[in-house]
């Protein structure tokens, strides 16, 4: 397709080139379109499996959410913490399913350790949905309030799915992306979260 394109704007340059005028303004229209056809090609290249713009490795985007609670979550203060963030959403299925397996099997277990966080972050859903459905499922671990999944985008392509896990080490690199419910991923999950915290 690129070749095409460049090969049309080529074609049009020499065909118009009767004057001096017209042989820099479509010179110029090539170098603007070859930049923007590139520019997206390379935007592109940067959504990476399940949908997700950060890989392992990467540092995690900082942000700062409200928290149900009233006090505020920013993650660059978490420095020197094993962090798990939790996208989720009351009407995300997978989420309700996964949520009471992150409660037992990773939040009971660590949320007494100084150097363990673990949070919740539920997109575009008011404080009284969200309230709603944490009951319902019966988790306790906080929850963050992303309104308009801004920081969902941050990580991920703004209308892919959820539910999802980021695993982030005490220096802020991201050192594992889950997506959906899977027993061995998660399984995988747990057992990431318990060497972490072990060294």
């Amino acid at each position: 397709m690129l070749f095409a394109f460049t090969f049309f704007i080529i074609f049009a340059f020499v065909k118009h080139k009767k004057t001096k005028y017209m042989k820099k303004t479509f010179l110029s229209i090539l170098l603007i379109s070859l930049f923007f056809v590139m520019n997206s090609a390379y935007a592109q290249d940067k959504v990476y499996e399940n949908e997700y713009l950060v890989k392992v490795g990467d540092m995690a985007p900082d942000f700062t959410l409200e928290l149900t609670d009233g006090s505020t979550f920013t993650l660059s203060e978490q420095r020197g913490k094993v962090v798990m963030l939790q996208f989720t959403a009351g009407w995300c299925g997978v989420c309700r399913k996964e949520m009471p397996f992150i409660e037992r099997d990773i939040w009971l277990r660590h949320k007494d350790n100084k150097d363990f966080v673990l949070v919740g972050i539920d997109r575009e859903e008011t404080k009284e949905e969200i309230e709603a459905f944490v009951k319902k499922v019966g988790t306790t671990y906080p929850i963050a309030m992303d309104v308009n999944a801004d920081v969902f985008a941050s990580y991920a392509l703004r209308n892919s799915g959820i539910t999802r896990n980021i695993l982030i080490d005490r220096d802020g690199r991201i050192v594992m992306l889950t997506r959906l419910y899977k027993e061995d991923e998660f399984a995988s999950l747990v057992e990431r979260i318990d060497s972490m915290l072990a060294e």
